[in-house]
C-alpha cells in the first residue's frame, strides 16, 4: 500500500502558476504510475494527466496540454504538476493518484491509492 499526500494548491490570479507535488510513503514508489485528477463542484473527476513508471511517459489531457507538466523524483518519491497559464476553469480540488497498472489511465476508477487532494482557485 502507498500513501499519498499532495500540496502546493493555492489561490492564483489568472496566468500564474502552481506547482503541486504529491509525497508517497509505503511501498517503493518507483513502482507505480501516477495520475492527476480534478474535480470542480458539481462536475465529475476528471483526468488531467498520467505519468509512467519512470517518466518516461506522460498523457495530457487536452485542456491542460501545453500549460500543465507532470514530472516524478523517485528518489524522492515525489510527483509534480506544473500548471502555468491558469485559467479560471482550473479552479478544482487536484488529486494524485497511484497504480501498479499503466492501463486505461484516463479512468479514475483504475487508480488504487488516492491523495486527499488540494484546492487550485484561479481568480479571472
Amino acid at each position: 500500500q502507498v500513501h499519498l499526500v499532495e500540496s502546493g494548491g493555492g489561490l492564483v490570479q489568472a496566468g500564474g502558476s502552481l506547482r503541486l507535488s504529491c509525497v508517497a510513503s509505503g511501498r517503493t514508489f518507483s513502482r507505480y504510475v501516477m495520475g492527476w485528477f480534478r474535480q470542480a463542484p458539481g462536475k465529475e473527476r476528471e483526468f488531467v494527466t498520467a505519468i509512467s513508471w519512470g517518466g518516461e511517459e506522460v498523457y495530457y489531457a487536452d485542456s491542460v496540454k501545453g500549460r500543465f507538466t507532470a514530472s516524478r523524483d523517485n528518489a524522492k518519491s515525489t510527483g509534480y504538476l506544473q500548471m502555468n497559464s491558469l485559467k479560471p476553469e482550473d479552479t478544482a480540488v487536484y488529486y494524485c493518484a497511484a497504480d501498479h497498472k499503466f492501463e486505461d489511465y484516463l479512468d479514475y476508477s483504475n487508480y488504487e491509492f488516492w491523495g486527499q487532494g488540494t484546492q487550485v482557485t484561479v481568480s479571472s
